[in-house]
């Protein structure tokens, strides 16, 4: 396997960043990491836009999940400024396929757009 290019490594360094979650529950670094036009359609199928999203993980009320396991990641610059990861996530026996854009925004790699899709069995896992 050949080693990521330095971008989909910063890409896949600052995801999983976001998975920590001492990162999920502080506005200041979610902040730092979100473009400000960043959009999530979450497991739910609910869409999310940055503000409501931060205001949701960081609320002293907010559920909190257990550790997100990350596998199969991987990722391809799709151009100059714009990197696309897929990767599955696994926290308390729920699964889902995930789908992240990361653009480069001034010299900061920024989530610009991610998407979970639950799912219980993947038939497909080798393809």
């Amino acid at each position: 396997m050949t080693e990521p290019s330095p971008a989909v490594a910063a890409a896949i360094e600052a995801e999983l960043r976001l998975l920590d979650p001492v990162v999920r529950v502080s506005e200041d670094l979610l902040a730092s990491m979100l473009h400000p036009d960043f959009r999530e359609i979450g497991t739910s199928g609910r869409i999310w836009d940055r503000d409501t999203i931060i205001g949701v993980l960081t609320a002293a009320d907010a559920p909190r999940p257990g550790p997100l396991t990350a596998s199969r990641m991987r990722g391809e610059r799709l151009a100059p400024d714009l990197v696309h990861l897929t990767f599955d996530t696994e926290s308390k026996g729920l699964r889902s396929h995930r789908s992240s854009l990361w653009r480069l925004t001034g010299r900061d790699w920024l989530l610009y757009f991610h998407q979970g899709t639950p799912f219980i069995d993947d038939p497909f896992a080798e393809v």
